[in-house]
């Protein structure tokens, strides 16, 4: 996704959460930095791992239930918080994307076993950034949210999920898979507001219906097809 298209998404967002642009570009200047010595990919390494098929992992309630009864195909892709339950279920993800928080230590580990993993830096975790990224010692991608900048990618969209879903329609999959997505019922997670997370939410549905109404890819929502 080309910037100049994201960037009027990406300031609607900042308008309606109260987010500060400039602290994004803070947290991913020390990203860039934190990093230095860190295994540090571009397209050229994501783009053979994104097949004609791709099943993005969302981290609702209804995961596992989801892949029991779904199964997966084709490059999986999952979200930070869904990694370690994936992992449980017996899923191995081709591709993770994660801002870093959720339960980051099968991120990690996935990550150290060889598991490319997109690092996204916001203006709401710096912290985060500097304490954990530097525990990636695999194959990592850095990213921002907001304009990029050498070698920070930006794929579009504001959640993990729907950051998966952009990011496999950057790199051509055909027929998108979503699992594990609950755009009405937030799963909780200690000390985070659900109000907030349901405004986060309905940008990712936004997102995700954007990436549909704009190309002519299949997308299936739980294993049924869905249309514009």
């Amino acid at each position: 996704m080309k910037f100049c298209d994201w960037e009027p998404v990406y300031l609607s967002i900042c308008s309606d959460m109260g987010y500060d642009p400039l602290l994004d570009d803070m947290s991913a200047r020390t990203l860039l930095a934190v990093l230095q010595n860190s295994d540090v990919r571009d397209d050229d390494s994501v783009a053979p791992l994104v097949g004609r098929t791709a099943t993005v992992l969302g981290a609702s309630r209804g995961l596992e239930e989801d892949i029991a009864s779904k199964g997966v195909e084709g490059t999986v892709i999952a979200s930070g918080s869904a990694v370690g339950r994936a992992l449980a279920a017996g899923v191995r993800p081709d591709i993770v994307v994660t801002d870093l928080d959720g339960d980051i230590q099968p991120q990690i580990d996935a990550c150290n076993g060889g598991v490319l993993t997109v690092i996204l830096a916001h203006g709401d975790n710096p912290d985060l950034v500097r304490t954990c990224a530097p525990l990636f010692r695999g194959p990592v991608v850095p990213a921002t949210q907001g304009r990029p900048f050498g070698i920070l990618r930006n794929y579009g969209g504001f959640t993990d999920g729907d950051r998966a879903v952009c990011l496999a329609d950057e790199f051509g999959a055909e027929e998108i898979r979503l699992l594990g997505f609950d755009f009405e019922d937030p799963y909780p997670k200690e000390g985070r507001d659900p109000e907030v997370k349901k405004r986060k939410l309905a940008w990712a549905r936004r997102i995700i219906s954007d990436v549909l109404r704009q190309s002519n890819k299949s997308f299936y929502v739980d294993g049924v097809r869905v249309s514009e």
